[in-house]
C-alpha cells in the first residue's frame, strides 16, 4: 500500500491555513502546517497559501525565507502550489494601493487591480482551462470556483516561443476583464480562486493535484 504524499503549508503569516489543511487532507495528503525549512524543502508538495495585501505577504514569505524555499525547490523540479495571493506573489511585482512591492519573480509580469465596475471580485465564477490541464483534468466547462479578489495577474508575459521546454497551461477567467485563474508550469502551479472554498469542484482539483505527486 502506497503512503499518502507528504504536503507541506508554508505558515508565514499569511493564508487560510487550517481550511487548506483540511482541505488537502480529504484530498488525500499527509498535511504539515509549518515554517520548518527542512519540512518545506524536503516535502513531497509544498502549499503557498495567501490572503490581504501583496506587499505584507511577500513580507511574510522573505521573514520565513520562503522565496528561497520555492527557488530551491523549484530547481530540483520539486512541486509548488500558490493559492490567491499565494499565486500573486510569484510574479515579478504587485501594485496594490499605489504601492509596488516585488514579488517572488518565478514569472515576469505585475499583478494589478481588476478593470470592473465591481470590487472585490467576490463568488463564484467558471473558468477557461486548456484541454490538457492537470489541474482542471475530469472537471467540465461550467464548473464553478470560488473567487474573493480585487487584484490579479491581468496578461501573460512569458515568451516560450523557441524553448524546448513545455510551454505553460494558462487557465483564464473573467470579471471586467480577462485575467489569469491558473498556472501550471512544470512543477510550480497556482490558483487565484481558493479551492479549499469551492466545494466538489475545489476538492476534484486538489485531488487531482495531490495525485501528481505520487
Amino acid at each position: 500500500m502506497t503512503s499518502a504524499p507528504a504536503v507541506t503549508v508554508l505558515d508565514y503569516g499569511s493564508g487560510n491555513l487550517r481550511s487548506a489543511q483540511r482541505a488537502l487532507e480529504r484530498a488525500g495528503a499527509d498535511v504539515t502546517v509549518t515554517d520548518d525549512r527542512d519540512a518545506a524543502t524536503n516535502c513531497d508538495g509544498l502549499v503557498v497559501p495567501g490572503v490581504g495585501a501583496f506587499a505584507a505577504c511577500i513580507d511574510g514569505l522573505k521573514a520565513v525565507r520562503g522565496h528561497r524555499i520555492i527557488d530551491q525547490r523549484l530547481a530540483g523540479g520539486r512541486p509548488v502550489l500558490g493559492i490567491c495571493v499565494g499565486m500573486q506573489i510569484l510574479f515579478e511585482r504587485g501594485v496594490e494601493f499605489g504601492v509596488e512591492a516585488d514579488g517572488c519573480g518565478e514569472w515576469p509580469g505585475t499583478v494589478s487591480q481588476l478593470q470592473a465596475p465591481v470590487l472585490p471580485h467576490m463568488g463564484w465564477n467558471t473558468v477557461q482551462a486548456p484541454d490538457d490541464s492537470v489541474l482542471f483534468d475530469g472537471l467540465d466547462d461550467d464548473t464553478r470556483f470560488y473567487f474573493v479578489h480585487s487584484y490579479a495577474a491581468q496578461t501573460w508575459d512569458m515568451d516560450n516561443d523557441g524553448s524546448p521546454l513545455e510551454s505553460p497551461k494558462l487557465t483564464w477567467a473573467t470579471h471586467g476583464g480577462p485575467f489569469l485563474a491558473a498556472v501550471e508550469n512544470g512543477a510550480l502551479a497556482a490558483t487565484q480562486f481558493h479551492p479549499e472554498k469551492s466545494g466538489d469542484a475545489g476538492a476534484h482539483l486538489l485531488r487531482n493535484w495531490v495525485r501528481s505527486l505520487s
